[in-house]
Parts: structure tokens; sequence; C-alpha cells
């Protein structure tokens, strides 16, 4: 299977930047299969994907040439690689909910990632992580042992090299030594009907108030809760008729996708942030 390889990049925008990046795959015989870019508040990002079937740069010397002949050119560049064949190794996070937990067990053959551990702060969970032959480790939480957890989940976070963590309805609050650790590297999953209805039963609340349309959002984690930048959303039409039961089986199904979907986009590398908002390229 040919490999492929990943460069996204943002800087000041500027004449050129295009031709430059194109130039300088053409001059190493780099077949760009996907391009695409976008500008704003004055600055430029891209994302370029190119075959490395022929190209003539070895891997471990494609950033320092890219710098020397490129971003060396450009105001306030930073830019990364990635490879195709290189898949992102994924921690999932669980409570009790499983809908979340089995969509994404059930893309691993179709998504290139490795699932390499589920954390669960309840072992309700446990014999679908069994079943599907992934390790899991529960780790209940309390309000006197939280330091204690978090650190062990860093710790198996580490000892597994996981580059990406999914919060699959995690009923928890993570702190900062967390997130710190996993800079736009934490996506989340919850119903958008925050903040009008925030607490344990929004589809209740939702139910109360007649609500024409429920959805669901999937963000990267921030220190500030629920606020951190949007990756993915969708909605369904209910009406009165539905019931809450209803309710909560739409927006299950709204919360299995729009996950996904974040999920997707991450492991493909087609995410840039930039001031609490995400580009998908």
């Amino acid at each position: 299977m040919n490999s492929h390889a990943i460069l996204l990049i943002s800087c000041h925008d500027q004449m050129g930047i295009s031709a430059k990046v194109t130039a300088f795959l053409a001059k190493y015989k780099g077949n760009i299969v996907e391009i695409e870019q976008h500008v704003e508040d004055d600055k430029f990002f891209m994302r370029a994907r190119w075959s490395l079937c022929d190209f003539e740069l070895k891997r471990e010397n494609i950033e320092a040439k890219f710098d020397d002949e490129v971003a060396s050119y450009l105001t306030d560049a930073k830019f990364q690689f990635f490879f195709t064949d290189t898949k992102p190794r994924l921690a999932i996070f669980v409570s009790k909910a499983s809908h979340c937990l089995f969509d994404i067990l059930s893309r691993r053959s179709s998504f290139p990632m490795e699932i390499s551990l589920i954390i669960s702060n309840h072992d309700k969970l446990e014999p679908i992580a069994k079943s599907f032959g992934i390790p899991f480790f529960y780790l209940p939480v309390t309000k006197e042992n939280k330091a204690e957890v978090e650190k062990k989940q860093l710790e198996l976070l580490k000892e597994n090299d996981i580059t990406l963590v999914v919060l699959a309805r995690y009923m928890q609050i993570l702190s900062n030594q967390i997130i710190e650790k996993f800079p736009n590297r934490i996506i989340n999953i919850h119903h958008s009907f925050l903040p009008a209805f925030p607490g344990a039963k929004p589809y209740h609340q939702a139910f109360a108030k007649g609500v024409k349309i429920i959805g669901a959002t999937s963000h990267y984690v921030t220190e500030q809760l629920d606020e951190g930048p949007i990756i993915e959303q969708d909605v369904a039409r209910v009406s009165h008729s539905d019931s809450v039961n209803e309710l909560i089986r739409k927006g299950k199904d709204l919360e299995k996708i729009v996950l996904s979907r974040a999920i997707y986009n991450h492991i493909n590398h087609k995410i840039i942030t930039h001031k609490n908002k995400t580009f998908i390229l």
C-alpha cells in the first residue's frame, strides 16, 4: 500500500505561499493527491498530502529540508508532518453509557487507528472491552482519590504511547494536569443543549421545554469546560409526539456519528486550530 505524507502549515498570509510549498514537493518528486488552504485574520492555513512512492527525501530529512527551503522564508510559520502508515494510538475513556464505545470499536477496521486501551470509572463496560480484546482499566473516582487516579491514568497513557484521548461519554471532568499533556488531543462529545440544559438529564429538560431540534457537539477539551474548539456538530428535528425515550434515542445516534466524524478528522490530520476554532481542511 502506497504511503503518503501530510503537511499542516500555518503562517502570516503573504504572496506565493502555495507556490513555495508545491515547488518544494515537485522538486523532490512528491505527487500531490490532496491540497486545501484557507485564509483568515491575515493567517494562511494549508493541508497538503502527497505520495511517498517516488519522493526523493528520506522521512527523517523532510522537516529540516522544508524548514530550510520554505518555512524560513515565511513569517511566523508553524508546521507539522504526518505519515499515513503510522496509526494514531487511542485511549477511550468511558463511564456507563455504551453507545459511543460500541460505535468507535466497530470502526477499527475502517479507520486508520489503534485502540490501545479503555479506561473507566465504572466496571460496567468491561465485558465489551474483553469481547474486543482491548485492555480495560477500572479506576473508580472519588473526591478523595481523584489526583491519584489521574496520576495512574497519565502513567497508562505514557506507557501505551497514546496520541489521542477520546471521552466517549466519560462523566468526569479532567483536571488541567491531563489537559496540559494532550493539547488539542482530547476529544469530547456532549449534547448541544448546553448551556440551556445543563446537568444530568438534558433530554428530560428539552422534552419539558418542547424543543424542535436536538443536537450533539464534539470538541477538543480545554481548561474552560465545554468551550474548546468545536470539531463537528449535527442536529435532528423532533416534535411534540416524541417521548423522552425517543429524544434520548435520537440524541445517542447523533452523539455516535458526531464523535466518529471528529475522530476521523483528527486521525487523518485534517484539523488546524486557531483562536479556539478549527478549520477542517
